[in-house]
């Protein structure tokens, strides 16, 4: 029988898996150097980003 996998904590922390079961990620850049940035830029980068199905299936089974 197989042992149960790690949680894979660099993944945890980059990915949200909603109550529904879909897998959130956050946008990437916006750390720092976001002055620089248009306001355009800016806003788009507050919206989170929702993975399909396939690569949703992959990131659940390494965070589980």
């Amino acid at each position: 029988m197989p042992k149960k996998l790690k949680t894979i904590k660099s993944f945890s922390k980059r990915f949200k898996i909603t109550k529904s079961g879909k897998v959130k990620k956050i946008k990437q850049g916006q750390n720092h150097f976001n002055a620089k940035d248009s306001g355009k830029a800016t806003r788009n980068k507050r919206q989170n980003l929702t993975l399909s199905n396939s690569d949703a299936k992959i990131i659940k089974s390494l965070i589980k």
